[in-house]
């Protein structure tokens, strides 16, 4: 799927330990997809791991971040909605 659902408000991915390697499941692949290919990057939170896209489609917003610290490059992405006013404080917009 190459746009976000209206009814969609959260994408957790998760790692998937395979017997010699760690890979990406199929909804952090498709988040991986999203934000380099759909959702357009608005701004990045001063630790520089959480980041802000928009819809193009329908305007809303929508923060990457990694929730794994402990794991090298954070563990697998989730991807949540946030409302205007939210991303207004937390990323600074004007």
């Amino acid at each position: 799927m190459t746009e976000l659902d209206k009814k969609e408000t959260l994408l957790k991915g998760t790692l998937i330990n395979l017997l010699n390697s760690i890979e990406y499941d199929d909804v952090s692949n498709r988040i991986f997809f999203l934000v380099e290919n759909y959702l357009i990057e608005i701004n990045v939170d001063s630790s520089g791991w959480n980041r802000l896209y928009k819809d193009p489609r329908d305007g809303r917003y929508w923060e990457l971040f990694f929730s794994n610290s402990e794991l090298q490059g954070g563990g697998a992405p989730t991807l949540r909605y946030l409302i205007k006013e939210e991303a207004i404080m937390k990323y600074n917009l004007i």
